[in-house]
């Protein structure tokens, strides 16, 4: 369910491609200071744009210098420093990975290992960040029982991970946080609980798995079809959202230079919504 939030590659500032992947390391390391070297497994591009996100919205500067790491080990590349932020989420990355894991054993019986392999660092994030894995958990299982119901509602379906986002976002930001900021959360939870069920439309169609899209239009039977019959009908859907979340972009307060965060939030998310209605794969990373 995360690896989608990403940036529009070909309409990057050299710059913000330089300040991305630094955050990118930054919250690797940060993974591993915070949760143990086995959290760095569930690094994903998602909890990157938070990091950028955040700390601009809490006015936290940034600060990046070159770096050895363990892929690359010879040669200094630039890293963001890992402050006090960037471990919060971390633990944040680790509780929601555990939680997907926990979801995919209770819907195929699956994953088991994955998740046991993981559990050390998930008990180190729960207890670092109590109020987020409560909140989490609470979410997921107001999400579980939609899903055992067979919900065929798109916009309900996509409620309670809108509002996890909503909610985790203002414990993060504290009193950084407001109503536009919290809304723009619950959008763009909402858009990646979507946008993953569409990507895994033919899969879970295979397998018997809930998908509200296959609950939705019965009458198709791959995502082929289903975008060729109903494409329009889901094009408005996902429009919806977005128009949503370029409206409450345009209306942050930052604090400094936002083109990164601009190009992820008008750029990206159209750019893969794009992309999976077209049927291309997206994403590089592991999907927890």
């Amino acid at each position: 369910m995360f690896g989608y939030v990403k940036t529009d590659m070909p309409n990057m500032y050299v710059k913000d491609t330089v300040l991305y992947q630094a955050m990118y390391c930054g919250l690797c390391k940060g993974l591993g200071k915070a949760c143990g070297q086995k959290a760095r497994f569930v690094l994903n591009y998602d909890l990157t744009f938070l990091s950028v996100l955040l700390h601009n919205l809490k006015n936290i500067d940034v600060k990046v210098e070159k770096q050895h790491c363990v892929i690359h080990p010879i040669r200094k590349k630039p890293i963001a420093e890992v402050d006090e932020l960037t471990e919060r989420i971390a633990c944040l990355n680790v509780i929601l990975a555990y939680y997907k894991l926990n979801d995919d054993v209770i819907d195929n019986n699956k994953g088991k290992l994955k998740r046991a392999f993981f559990k050390k660092s998930y008990k180190i994030a729960k207890k670092k960040e109590p109020k987020i894995d409560k909140i989490v958990k609470e979410r997921y299982d107001g999400l579980l029982s939609l899903e055992k119901a067979n919900c065929d509602s798109i916009d309900r379906i996509a409620d309670p991970f809108g509002l996890m986002m909503q909610e985790i976002i203002e414990v993060l930001l504290q009193d950084d946080c407001n109503e536009k900021v919290k809304e723009l959360a619950y959008y763009i939870g909402k858009w990646i609980y979507l946008i993953d069920a569409l990507d895994d439309f033919d899969k879970d169609k295979k397998k018997g798995d809930y998908n509200v899209f296959v609950n939705a239009y019965l009458d198709t039977q791959d995502k082929q079809t289903l975008v060729e019959k109903h494409g329009q009908d889901i094009m408005i859907v996902f429009a919806s959202v977005i128009s949503k979340i370029n409206q409450l972009t345009s209306e942050l307060d930052y604090k400094f230079n936002h083109d990164l965060t601009d190009n992820i939030l008008y750029r990206g998310i159209i750019s893969q919504t794009k992309n999976i209605m077209e049927n291309k794969k997206c994403k590089n990373t592991s999907k927890f």
